[in-house]
């Protein structure tokens, strides 16, 4: 099965209430990218990317994390997968100073 309906979650200060939604369609694949204000309002943000169908999610590393990745699978029940982008050992300190 191809990859035909993907969901993208980021944290940016400022996005409205349930998320600023920004949609890119290439005609095969459908991808959904949607700002929170905080990691919190990602889980309803995820709910709703699945009742939509989308079949994975990916998280923005930065704003979410390993905890927050973990209670979106937990409040999706595993629906579809959930990743988290990742950053190695040399980026932590820029990281680390764009979300502190």
């Amino acid at each position: 099965m191809a990859l035909t309906h993907f969901g993208f979650i980021y944290t940016a200060p400022g996005s409205t209430a349930g998320g600023d939604v920004s949609v890119v369609d290439t005609g095969e694949c459908r991808s959904v990218l949607v700002g929170v204000a905080k990691p919190e309002e990602g889980i309803e943000v995820a709910r709703r990317l699945v009742s939509e169908g989308v079949q994975l999610i990916e998280l923005c590393g930065g704003g979410f994390g390993p905890v927050w990745t973990g209670r979106i699978i937990e409040a999706i029940d595993g629906a579809v997968p959930v990743g988290a982008v990742g950053y190695g050992p040399e980026a932590v300190d820029q990281v680390h100073a764009i979300f502190s």
